[in-house]
C-alpha cells in the first residue's frame, strides 16, 4: 500500500514514538523510509551573528536526531534517508512530501492544551490539514 514513507522529526518524544511507527510500517510494506527534519531559523533576526548562531545550534540537534533515528532504522534492518531543510515545519515538509511524491507522512502527537490549540493551532494539526498526502499521527 505505501512504497515511500516519510516521518517527520523535531527531536521530541511524539516524534520519537511516530519514528518507531515508521519503521515499523516501512518494514511491513518494503517502503522506502525518509526522515525530514526542518530548521526554523528566526523570522526576524538582529545580525548576522544571530542566523550564525542560530544555524550552528540547530546543525548540533538536527545531526544528533538524525544519527539516533539511522540507529533506530538500521537496528530493525531499515535503512533511513534523512533530509534537513530550512525553513517553516508546515510549509517545508508539505512542499517536501509534494515534491518527493511521497504516500504517506507520519508524525508525532504533541499534546498542547486545549487553550493553545485554539489560540495558536498545532503543527501536527495543519500538516494533517496540508499534506498532499495520508497522513499518520502517533500518540
Amino acid at each position: 500500500m505505501f512504497s515511500k514513507i516519510l516521518i517527520a522529526n523535531d527531536g521530541s518524544e511524539g516524534a520519537a514514538r511516530a519514528l518507531a511507527a515508521a519503521i515499523k510500517l516501512a518494514k511491513k510494506h518494503e517502503a522506502a523510509l525518509h526522515m525530514i527534519l526542518v530548521e526554523e531559523m528566526p523570522r526576524f533576526p538582529a545580525s548576522i551573528d544571530e542566523v550564525v548562531e542560530e544555524r550552528a545550534e540547530a546543525n548540533h540537534v538536527c545531526e544528533a536526531a538524525v544519527n539516533r533515528a539511522k540507529a533506530l532504522a538500521l537496528a530493525e534492518g531499515q535503512k533511513l534517508t534523512p533530509h534537513v531543510v530550512i525553513g517553516h515545519p508546515v510549509s517545508a515538509i508539505s512542499e517536501f512530501v509534494a515534491n518527493g511524491r511521497f504516500d504517506l507522512l507520519v508524525v508525532g502527537y504533541m499534546g498542547h492544551s486545549e487553550l493553545y490549540n485554539r489560540l495558536i493551532g498545532s503543527t501536527t494539526d495543519r500538516l494533517v490539514e496540508h499534506a498532499p498526502c495520508a497522513v499518520l499521527v502517533v500518540k
